[in-house]
């Protein structure tokens, strides 16, 4: 359940592995914490956690500086992008914490960087180092590399930035001691949960794969808040006494003030760190933000790091398209998410593989088909596209116009197109294509649409 799920085919496969129906499958998406640790980097999840817009992730330094605006305490570190940086952050976190260990961590938006290498090397994407010049050393490694995690893909992602950060296994009275604990929206239950686990650090997917008995979960109604019981609660169950059991108090309830106060999508802290002084720490943190809800946090808006997100995706956002990118021959452009998930599960059904997801919207014209045929012709992949439209609230004709004017101004599409149009004034749309003298084929059923994408592409 974990490494390449996150590079997937098309829903079909994934709908069926975990059991859901359509609905429910779309409704729910991110309530079970298995699909959590496999999808949470996954180029599906802006459409599966909001089907009008994208959540916006944040590097693990970023999420660490606003959780400590809300007294939620965390791993010290800083942010650098050249290894002379990284020397003399070294440095300066050795006078802070009188420690001559630090930790260099690859700032890209994907788990499994400490199991993680950087491409053509054995260099860790998290390494600790004893000194200024392994810590340079490191920096060096990494910075500019492509990382590749269990998450990435094969293709691993560029590391643009690094984090030198504190060593919290520093020696003391007591034993250290890693947790994980996560905050997320749980939609069959319309509450927060709180999920937690006296298993965490690098392994945890197996802890969640292996033993989900050691998986804890905590609902909290929005309206109440998380009660001081419920954070004693997660405190006792994970073991904790004495002043460890009362900064695990203190954190949980911040955490989860933080949480609501920055509108996050989800916040993972992983591992939450017990330290050898009973400290309750934030080692390491995922953070994903509402997009519905930036008109609130200009400032938040202002930490997207859009290189870290798919060109296409982030071209298609700009013309308020909702795209994600998969890893099919067939290009997709239907309006409505539960017709555009039936539409690929017809393609997938009918021998092909959805190579985008792609709504237009309620109000599609002549300039939104054009960028979304822009958009799906820049995979080299695909071989065929199909568009899907039941004219409800958009008109078919608008939407044939587009088609045609789209057609004639990027000129030659070397794929075919296949378009079934239904719904309002879809006559006038039939009739418009068939007078354009363009290479565009036309169905009525879906599976006619399915079965010339078929012929299209065998």
């Amino acid at each position: 359940m974990k490494g390449q799920r996150s590079k997937v085919k098309g829903i079909y496969e994934i709908r069926r592995a975990f059991h859901f129906s359509p609905m429910t499958f779309h409704y729910s998406r991110f309530t079970f914490h298995l699909s959590l640790f496999t999808f949470y980097y996954s180029p599906l999840l802006p459409y599966f956690r909001n089907q009008t817009n994208f959540t916006m992730n944040l590097h693990e330094y970023q999420a660490k500086e606003l959780l400590k605006k809300y007294n939620v305490p965390v791993q010290e570190g800083i942010p650098v992008d050249t290894p002379e940086k990284a020397e003399e952050a070294y440095k300066q976190l050795k006078v802070q914490t009188n420690n001559s260990f630090a930790v260099v961590k690859a700032q890209i938006h994907a788990g499994g960087r400490g199991k993680g290498k950087i491409q053509g090397s054995e260099q860790r994407g998290v390494a600790v180092g004893k000194n200024a010049d392994e810590i340079k050393t490191i920096a060096g490694n990494i910075l500019g590399g492509t990382l590749v995690t269990i998450q990435t893909g094969p293709a691993g992602k560029l590391v643009n930035k690094i984090l030198v950060a504190q060593d919290v296994y520093y020696n003391g009275s007591n034993p250290v001691k890693e947790f994980y604990l996560s905050i997320l929206l749980d939609r069959t239950k319309g509450q927060n949960v709180i999920m937690y686990s006296t298993e965490g650090g690098m392994n945890i997917e197996d802890v969640a794969h292996d033993t989900p008995e050691k998986i804890f979960k905590e609902l909290v109604h929005p309206s109440g808040g998380l009660q001081p019981f419920q954070a004693r609660k997660i405190a006792f169950n994970l073991g904790l006494k004495g002043e460890a059991f009362k900064n695990c108090v203190k954190f949980v309830t911040n955490l989860y003030t933080a949480y609501v106060g920055l509108d996050c999508a989800m916040l993972e802290i992983n591992p939450l760190f017990k330290t050898s002084d009973e400290k309750i720490l934030a080692v390491d943190c995922k953070m994903s933000l509402d997009d519905n809800a930036l008109m609130r946090h200009a400032d938040l808006e202002a930490l997207r790091d859009t290189t870290e997100e798919d060109p296409t995706e982030v071209e298609a956002a700009k013309h308020n398209l909702n795209f994600v990118k998969l890893d099919g021959n067939v290009g997709c452009m239907v309006n409505g998410a539960g017709l555009a998930m039936a539409t690929m599960d017809m393609i997938k059904l009918s021998g092909g593989e959805p190579a985008n997801f792609l709504d237009v919207g309620g109000t599609a014209n002549a300039q939104t088909v054009e960028a979304g045929f822009r958009i799906i012709l820049k995979d080299p992949k695909v071989k065929a596209i199909l568009i899907n439209i039941f004219g409800g609230i958009v008109r078919c004709d608008r939407v044939a116009q587009g088609v045609i004017d789209a057609y004639k101004t990027i000129g030659n599409i070397p794929v075919p197109i296949i378009v079934r149009l239904q719904g309002t004034n879809a006559e006038e749309a039939k009739k418009l294509i068939e007078e354009s003298g363009l290479k565009v084929q036309s169905a009525i059923l879906l599976s006619e649409a399915a079965a010339l994408v078929n012929k299209a592409v065998a």
